[in-house]
C-alpha cells in the first residue's frame, strides 16, 4: 500500500518538490503493480487530496473557499486506505471526485495553467 497524493498527477504553484516528489512516488506504484502483478501481488495506490493534519495545517493555508470545503481528516484517508484492501482497486483517489484533477492536467496542461490560480495557498509572509 503506498499513500501518495493527488498532486502526484497534478502540479499547481508553489508545490513544485512536492508534486514531483509524489509524482515519483506515483510512477514508482505503478511500475511495481506492473511488475509485481503477474505474480498475483497488488500493489495499491491511494492518492488524497487536501487532507488537514498538524504538519500540513490545509484550511488555514489554502486561500480557496472551495478548497477548504473539501479538505478531509487523516481518519477519512485511513477508512478509504482499509476499503481499498478489502475490496481490491489498484488505484484510488479521496475524495474519489479528485481524479479529474490529473485526468484534465494530462489532457489540457494549457489550460489547466491558465485557469489554475497562481496560487491555491495564502502567500506566507517573506521573513528577513
Amino acid at each position: 500500500m503506498n499513500v501518495v497524493s493527488v498532486a502526484g498527477g497534478v502540479a499547481f504553484a508553489p508545490s513544485g518538490p512536492y508534486s514531483a516528489s509524489k509524482h515519483a512516488q506515483l510512477a514508482f506504484s505503478r511500475a511495481v503493480a506492473a511488475e509485481l502483478g503477474p505474480r498475483g501481488i497488488r500493489v495499491h495506490t491511494v492518492n488524497p487530496g487536501f487532507v488537514e493534519t498538524e504538519g500540513f495545517p490545509q484550511r488555514k493555508g489554502l486561500s480557496s473557499p472551495l478548497f477548504r470545503r473539501v479538505v478531509i481528516e487523516p481518519e477519512d484517508v485511513a477508512r478509504h486506505v482499509v476499503r481499498s484492501l478489502e475490496r481490491g482497486p489498484s488505484e484510488t483517489y479521496v475524495p474519489a471526485w479528485f481524479r479529474v484533477f490529473p485526468v484534465v492536467q494530462a489532457l489540457a496542461p494549457g489550460l489547466v495553467r491558465r485557469l489554475a490560480p497562481k496560487s491555491a495557498y495564502r502567500k506566507r509572509p517573506e521573513s528577513h
